[in-house]
């Protein structure tokens, strides 16, 4: 290695390298921040492009949920979003180790390049200095050796002088003596300045400027290094996230295999099949014989019944797939009873009057015209925005009925859910007052009662919509296969009461039904009780543990935690005997395992 030192001649050169070498480092640091700019907008791109493509998020009833293909696509999105988190990890990196580290940096240097600068500036001007006195001395002592010569060569002059006087020789030999004196004090201080600046300018050559330029090369090469690792590290940043950007990669690839066509096609089938019979063999009528007809077989205003007026006209409405009339489904409410039949006579009821043809004329239409009619209409046909669509009811009777089935049972599994929350919340506010009644510092008893009287009201609320929705599925034809739920609660009293899943609806009549509830409410309780614990807690209070479903604990004591808090401020914990019990979960650290 070659120091600075063979280019002391060259000191502006060396400064203005070292300038130059600080610049490359800005535009370096310049030009990562460029592409960092790059990287954010690139994710915020694709990031806007998956969000814009993903759109909101559908609901899990919409049916193209369940296609693989939808969601493989999902995937897809998805893969693009985590593609673009990485591309903003890549910006964020470059930022962080080369950016603000080589910003930090090049301070450093600039401070360091600005003091041994500051060093060299001093000592060149010392040794000006020095140089300077030196020449001063040198002027002075040629200056007063002149004068000396002068003062010699008159006394010299003065003394030959016939007519100078002896005083006159003598002060003219006492002025040169002066003079030679003085020029020999000014010769000794000019040979000690040469002599300093001699020494000082060896130094400054020899000592104090090579240790200042290679403090520089050191400083120059440290910058050269630490620009090099700049540069390997804007490969590594990204070549980091290469293995992830891989995995987001096969991710899309693997969401693409996923893609099952064949499971498409069922799950379309399954989502949209109707249930309807298909349709039988027309019957052949034969208007020959009308002539030997008698006038009340061909007469309008006698028809034989109103089925008999739909087979006739069946040729023209007839619902897809549907080989007989829903007219006794489709005419009454769910729970209005069907019509009265006709005597044995054949009388007509009296519910058709006078006018027979135009009542069944109106109970055809009424069920008919909702209903696509046939598949060269659904051919013909055309969705206009002016067409009008059928009636969304409650019961789902405007629904074919093997979607009806599965709506009025998604419908049932809702409310089930729903009511099995009322109830759980039911039993913790049971829990609460019986504490607060047992103990009235903790709080005021009357204070839960808007909530229970609320939580009650939702729950025959919601019992009462589940009676419905049973009634309705059992016309349907459905198994009535609803989500049980638990429904003990603590009543006013603090004790437990137990209802039936279906309430006011259970039919009386199939007591072994409402025995196989209570016997699955206890093997729930016999579960819980081998719960494995997802915890522990140690208690911060002395809690009696008084009321029922409570258990007592001890300041310092450590407990197994088997139920978290469900927003009701109890936690059930257990002890090492296999004791359990609710306690407040504020009276109590809780530590719950990951």
């Amino acid at each position: 290695m070659l120091p600075f030192v063979v280019l002391q001649d060259q000191y502006d050169i060396i400064e203005k390298h070292t300038q130059s070498g600080l610049e490359l480092v800005e535009k370096y640091v310049k030009f990562v921040k460029e592409r960092t700019e790059i990287e954010q907008n690139y994710a915020k791109q694709l990031r806007n492009l998956s969000k814009k493509y993903n759109g909101k998020r559908s609901s899990k009833d919409e049916p193209d949920c369940r296609l693989s293909s939808y969601q493989a696509f999902l995937d897809v999105l998805n893969e693009m979003n985590d593609y673009a988190g990485q591309r903003e990890l890549i910006a964020e990196n470059m930022m962080m180790n080369i950016c603000i580290d080589l910003t930090k940096y090049l301070q450093e240097i600039k401070q360091e390049r600005k003091t041994y600068l500051m060093d060299a500036k001093k000592a060149q001007q010392n040794l000006e200095s020095t140089y300077k006195q030196l020449d001063s001395s040198k002027k002075r002592f040629e200056r007063e050796w002149r004068e000396a010569e002068r003062a010699a060569q008159y006394a010299e002059k003065t003394d030959q002088d016939i007519n100078a006087t002896k005083a006159d020789v003598e002060k003219a030999k006492q002025q040169a003596h002066m003079r030679a004196h003085v020029a020999e004090d000014c010769k000794n201080d000019y040979a000690a300045q040469l002599q300093k600046y001699n020494k000082e300018q060896n130094n400054f050559y020899f000592n104090e400027m090579p240790l200042i330029f290679n403090k520089l090369q050191d400083l120059d090469e440290r910058r050269v290094r630490k620009l090099g690792q700049g540069y390997i590290l804007f490969s590594d940043t990204e070549k980091q996230v290469m293995p992830i950007i891989g995995k987001c990669l096969e991710g899309i690839t693997k969401a693409g295999t996923s893609v099952n066509e064949r499971n498409d096609s069922m799950v379309i089938i399954e989502q949209n099949k109707s249930g309807f019979e298909r349709p039988g063999d027309l019957d052949f009528e034969d208007f020959s014989q009308a002539i030997n007809r008698t006038s009340s077989d061909t007469s309008l205003s006698t028809p034989k019944g109103p089925m008999d007026l739909l087979a006739k006209n069946r040729g023209k409405n007839f619902w897809l797939f549907s080989k007989r009339s829903k007219l006794a489904t489709s005419s009454f409410p769910p729970f209005s009873s069907p019509p009265a039949p006709s005597p044995a006579n054949g009388i007509p009821s009296p519910k058709f009057g006078r006018d027979t043809l135009s009542y069944c004329l109106k109970e055809i239409n009424k069920t008919v015209k909702p209903r696509i009619s046939s598949f060269r209409t659904l051919r013909r046909s055309k969705f206009t925005p002016d067409k009008v669509m059928p009636t969304v009811t409650e019961d789902f009777t405007h629904l074919p009925p093997e979607q009806r089935r599965k709506k009025l049972q998604h419908k049932l599994d809702e409310i089930s859910k729903e009511l099995q929350k009322e109830v759980d919340q039911s039993e913790a506010l049971g829990k609460m007052k019986d504490v607060y009644e047992k103990n009235p510092q903790m709080g005021d008893p009357a204070s839960l009662a808007s909530q229970i009287t609320q939580t009650t009201q939702n729950i025959e609320r919601f019992r009462a919509q589940l009676g419905k929705y049973e009634t309705w599925l059992a016309e349907a034809g459905g198994r009535g296969d609803t989500l049980r739920y638990k429904s003990h609660a603590f009543n006013n009293n603090g004790s437990h009461d137990i209802h039936s899943p279906d309430g006011a609806h259970s039919d009386e009549s199939t007591p072994d039904t409402s025995q196989a509830i209570y016997a699955e409410f206890d093997d729930d309780f016999e579960d819980e009780e081998l719960t494995a614990p997802i915890g522990t807690c140690t208690a911060m209070y002395n809690f009696p543990g008084a009321s029922e479903g409570t258990i007592s604990m001890q300041e310092g004591e450590e407990l197994e935690v088997v139920e978290g808090d469900k927003g009701d401020g109890w936690t059930r914990v257990r002890r090492n005997n296999g004791d359990e019990g609710y306690i407040p979960t504020s009276y109590a650290t809780i530590t719950l395992f990951k």
